[in-house]
């Protein structure tokens, strides 16, 4: 079984996190960072026409590479909150229709500071297609997984029209307890790793040599299935310890994390201007700092806290209730 972290639920509930998943979580937050300063500061604008060297690292090894990772991921939260609310509830759907619409309502406000941001698409697309795909049987899940992807890669791309086939990727996932399973499948990750590594040249060739969503996309899906099992692969081995010091925190306040990354970069381009300007490595610095607050101030928050306040607030509607958040008063429950 993987190693495994106690986290309450409404009251004295027995949900687990998995802190490999947290790892990742905090992993792809720092990928959609490096994607989001440049649209959001107006910044690595060169000549029309010409490509910065920067700006062709980024489009080889960050652009569309975290998205898919953090869909999944979305996915099998889904999945998991909906086993938690079953064992609680006798509506356990009414719960995620209560997370959702909550997680929309966050989205639109976010749209104003950030547009293109995920949470309302997130939301929408859980309400259309997570919550009736909750009905159905784990295999009808993958296969449907399967087929949205496909169907995706064939005709649009990248981006939004990947997100039904890996949210539901996710929701199959957790279905078939693979998470809950990872210290057992270390042999399979390597083979999928190597796999995914093998996929991602002709798929790099074909970003390379071909301007196209299409191409975009299968490079983007390639890659992120190696880096999440590069980085599962990882915390199997002395390097956890650091993976989890740094990467874990983040994860468990991933939303509270991506919001405020929203405003950390809009105050720190006042100062920086950044706006028409190709000054990658301020930006990188930029993002540097906000990942080096985030790390500290989540270590910080999660000594006295269970839930990020972001994460506490969206718990709070989802059941309907005050959820116990500080960890002295959890303790004397």
């Amino acid at each position: 079984m993987a190693e495994v972290v106690g986290d309450e639920g409404p009251a004295t509930g027995t949900e687990q996190r998995i802190w490999q998943l947290d790892v990742l979580r905090g992993s792809a937050l720092c990928g959609i960072l490096l994607v989001n300063i440049p649209p959001l500061t107006g910044g690595g604008s060169i000549e029309p026409g010409v490509v910065h060297p920067v700006r062709a690292v980024l489009d080889w090894t960050v652009q569309n590479r975290f998205f898919p990772i953090f869909s999944v991921l979305f996915g099998m939260s889904f999945a998991m909150l909906l086993d938690g609310a079953a064992a609680r509830t006798r509506h356990p759907r009414l719960v995620l229709l209560r997370r959702l619409v909550a997680l929309g309502v966050l989205g639109f406000a976010h749209q104003f500071l950030q547009p293109g941001e995920a949470l309302l698409p997130y939301a929408v697309v859980g309400l259309f297609v997570l919550l009736p795909a909750s009905w159905l049987p784990r295999a009808v899940v993958l296969a449907a997984a399967a087929v949205a992807m496909a169907a995706a890669l064939a005709t649009v791309g990248a981006g939004l029209p990947l997100l039904p086939g890996l949210f539901l990727l996710g929701l199959a996932i957790t279905r078939y307890r693979v998470a809950e399973t990872l210290q057992a499948r270390g042999r399979q990750l390597a083979v999928l790793f190597m796999v995914a590594c093998l996929a991602a040249v002709p798929a790099l060739v074909w970003q390379d040599r071909v301007v196209s969503d299409r191409a975009d996309a299968a490079a983007g899906l390639a890659m992120a299935a190696a880096y999440v099992t590069g980085l599962l692969l990882l915390c199997d081995t002395p390097a956890r310890r650091a993976l989890r010091a740094a990467l874990e925190p983040l994860g468990r306040m991933a939303l509270t994390n991506y919001v405020t990354a929203t405003l950390l970069v809009l105050a720190g381009n006042l100062a920086l201007g950044l706006g028409g300007t190709d000054r990658w490595g301020a930006m990188f610095a930029l993002a540097a700092a906000i990942l080096g607050l985030q790390i500290a101030w989540s270590r910080w928050w999660l000594s006295a806290f269970r839930y990020g306040p972001l994460e506490w607030c969206l718990r709070c509607v989802t059941w309907s209730a005050v959820v116990p958040n500080r960890r002295a008063a959890l303790q004397a429950i």
